[in-house]
């Protein structure tokens, strides 16, 4: 016969405990157990895995690019194993966390839809908590570094805090009294999709004029390329440094030759953000929060971006001079923040699994007892 120590490790068991989890991490990482966690980040193109400790140090971190052309999602979830399964030889690991690009539902167990993988209502928390002998957790990724920088990062202290991720689009997290805003469906914080210029660019959502066709990395490059392409004065710099080849006009590269003083690389950043301050005042109005965290590639313009941002948000917010401004600050944690922040979100999920377990243990030997004693009164 089975001990219950036995059952208690095995994937239903463990399932069970997890779809009891909800969205009560307020405050809760206090009393959270101060063990090594792994956190995954997901992107379209890599898979970031690393342990974490229980103030925010990564430990070891691997990275691979996401697998096979097809993204299939047991390729990728085959993936996640070895990374976890490799960081185990040489870690105790308690938990996972995983952070993805892509719409989670409200429980935190199933990937909606992902942009970049092949991610259809994909069960993904329950196919790797079958796999692993630790509990898993499954999260937005923009979430997961939202709850990384106001732990450990620019949101520190923070009451409410809204994370915008400018990247090759824009993706963004809400975060009140310590507690991930999620919506009712899991999908809140697709800022990226706000639309901002009626009949604007058309947007691979489907919609025109979204946020991100005006703000965000590929915005950013398309502007560049098509001044490069008109063979405008201006590019004469940038169409030199990669000796013609339009396409290989990248957002580092205008962000090194901004750096540099190149006046047309200088104007581009302005103009995102200038763009990037529009959405953040339309922020300010719906959730007035006291802090906003950019984070993402483009940010790391630094304030070649964030202090046209700080200005346009200044010009465009509602009520401005009557009252008080959050403050636009940049992530600190960068492209760690995504894990970290996974991995310390597995964490509650490894304390409340842990005293599932523990009170499971004590009704056993509860149990145990009674049956000694009923053995003895027999005999």
């Amino acid at each position: 016969m089975s001990t219950y120590r036995e059952l208690a490790h095995r994937g239903s068991a463990r399932a069970t405990v997890l779809r009891t989890v909800g969205t009560r991490e307020r405050r809760s990482h206090l009393s959270a157990p101060r063990v090594p966690t792994v956190g995954i980040d997901i992107g379209g193109t890599k898979v970031a895995a690393g342990v974490v400790d229980a103030d925010g140090n990564v430990l070891e971190k691997l990275r691979t690019e996401t697998p096979d052309k097809s993204k299939s999602p047991k390729v990728v979830e085959d993936t996640i194993v070895e990374l976890v399964l490799d960081l185990s030889d040489r870690h105790d690991v308690h938990a996972v966390g995983i952070g993805a690009a892509g719409w989670v539902d409200a429980d935190r167990s199933r990937v909606l839809f992902a942009p970049h993988l092949s991610w259809r209502d994909e069960p993904l928390r329950d196919a790797l908590a079958a796999r692993l002998a630790v509990p898993v957790m499954v999260d937005n990724d923009a979430n997961t570094a939202a709850w990384a920088e106001w732990r450990f990062g620019a949101g520190r202290g923070e009451d409410n805090l809204v994370m915008i991720t400018l990247g090759t689009g824009i993706g963004g997290a809400i975060l009140e009294d310590g507690k991930v805003k999620r919506g009712r469906y899991g999908v809140a914080g697709e800022f990226g999709h706000m639309q901002v210029v009626p009949g604007g660019h058309r947007c691979p959502c489907g919609n025109r004029g979204c946020w991100e066709q005006y703000s965000s990395g590929n915005a950013l490059v398309r502007e560049a390329r098509e001044l490069a392409a008109a063979d405008s004065p201006v590019a004469y710099n940038i169409i030199e440094q990669v000796g013609g080849h339009i396409g290989d006009i990248t957002g580092p590269l205008i962000t090194d030759l901004a750096r540099q003083g190149d006046a047309m690389c200088v104007e581009l950043l302005q103009d995102i953000g200038q763009w990037l301050g529009v959405g953040i005042a339309n922020l300010a109005a719906a959730l007035d929060p006291s802090c906003f965290v950019v984070g993402g590639g483009v940010s790391a313009a630094d304030d070649l971006l964030i202090g046209p941002a700080r200005e346009s948000f200044r010009r465009h917010l509602t009520g401005r001079g009557y009252r008080p401004e959050a403050r636009i600050v940049k992530a600190q944690l960068g492209n760690e923040a995504g894990l970290v922040g996974a991995a310390d979100l597995a964490r509650l999920v490894a304390r409340r699994f842990r005293r599932a377990n523990r009170r499971r243990v004590e009704r056993y030997e509860r149990y145990e007892r009674y049956a000694q004693n009923l053995r003895g009164s027999r005999g």
